[in-house]
């Protein structure tokens, strides 16, 4: 006997920020939405937990106080060379450091509140045709949508089915996520460079330190493991001797997460609009995927509207329509973000832009400005 499949207006494939953040957005409006999550919640990820303030009025009208939620107002920013050389400044618009392990917990219970169904599972396969999708998960059920937004993260096996082209190479890179207890400002978040990476640092909801940290795997493999790999490498930098040796683990375990890539991405794939990581990775030297994740939520949810109300006529300029918008925000960032990453993967390089921000710190200014977006105007 053929199994039923359920017909849905909004199939969101990923329960991260861009997600829940779509599902919430666009619960508001008389559309069926489903969202299909493989993990329960709460659940700490690999991430750098520093958020923009460009992406506060949209959670506002999403229903979230972050800090109600205890997050910690961030307006000043550190940066260290591999030498430890230290240049401060301040944040133009600001923002604010939380866990993931918080703030995708309290977008679930909204989304849920706001009738949002949210499925335990994996989506392994996505068909369309005929003008709509067939989506397959791995507990064997079938759902036809209208619409798919793509928001499972930075790589998936679906990636593979799609056969994207970031996912046909290795990637050289790896994460690693640790919170630790101890004295930090609440108030800064800080990038300090190490050789073969970079790491940062800045306080959550409870007063723990989040440290992510970034390498690459020709760096690390030298070593038999993460202590003595932070031990030999991350320590050459004063700055980050320190943190790790005046604070104490708060995990069991660092968490891991491997081959990240920052290889071009395409916002649109098969008909699936693509947020958050899925669409693109910027550099975590720009300390500002998770505001973008949860813009590109915000973009996405606000054409599906419009295509619902026959204000975006077919779907050929629904996706033609994400495509300019999502350029119009992101790529300027993006490229500025690549070029950032590429200085300070050149130890000399980045000692004379260093040397040349200390001398000019007015320059560091419109860097960051350059990173980060203006706040969002919610229609």
């Amino acid at each position: 006997m053929n199994q039923k499949t359920s017909q849905i207006d909004v199939l969101i494939i990923g329960g991260g920020l861009a997600g829940l953040s779509s599902a919430i957005h666009l619960s508001k409006y008389d559309l069926s939405i489903l969202l299909i999550e493989k993990n329960s919640y709460p659940k700490h990820k690999v991430c750098g937990e520093y958020i923009s303030n460009e992406v506060l009025p949209y959670l506002d009208f999403l229903g979230i106080d972050v800090f109600r939620l205890g997050a910690k107002p961030i307006d000043k920013f550190q940066l260290s060379t591999t030498n430890s050389k230290l240049i401060s400044a301040l944040l133009p618009l600001g923002g604010f450091g939380i866990s993931r392990f918080c703030l995708d917990n309290a977008l679930a219970k909204k989304a849920i509140e706001n009738d949002v169904e949210i499925l335990q599972d994996t989506v392994e396969d996505v068909q369309f045709s005929q003008n709509k999708f067939l989506v397959k998960t791995k507990k064997n059920k079938k759902f036809d949508a209208k619409v798919v937004i793509g928001a499972y993260g930075k790589r998936s096996n679906l990636d593979v089915k799609l056969n994207r082209k970031f996912i046909r190479r290795k990637s050289p890179y790896l994460a690693v996520k640790t919170h630790v207890k101890g004295h930090f400002p609440d108030d800064v978040v800080a990038l300090h460079n190490f050789e073969g990476g970079y790491c940062g640092v800045s306080k959550v909801e409870d007063n723990s330190i989040n440290l992510c940290y970034i390498t690459n795997y020709k760096a690390f493999r030298k070593y038999k493991d993460i202590t003595e790999f932070q031990e030999k490498v991350l320590f050459k930098n004063n700055h980050l001797k320190e943190i790790f040796k005046q604070t104490t683990s708060a995990f069991e375990q660092p968490l891991t997460i491997g081959q990240i890539s920052f290889e071009d991405k395409k916002p649109v794939e098969n008909h699936m609009l693509m947020c958050g990581d899925t669409a693109t990775l910027i550099h975590p030297l720009c300390g500002n995927g998770m505001s973008m994740a949860i813009r590109s939520a915000q973009i996405a949810s606000s054409l599906i509207i419009k295509f619902f109300n026959s204000e975006i006529q077919d779907r050929e300029g629904l996706e033609k329509q994400y495509l300019s918008e999502w350029n119009k925000a992101f790529k300027s960032r993006l490229r500025i973000g690549h070029i950032v990453a590429y200085v300070f993967n050149q130890p000399r390089l980045s000692e004379i832009m260093m040397l040349g921000v200390k001398m000019f710190p007015s320059i560091l200014r419109p860097i960051i400005k350059r990173t980060h977006g203006k706040l969002m105007i919610i229609e």
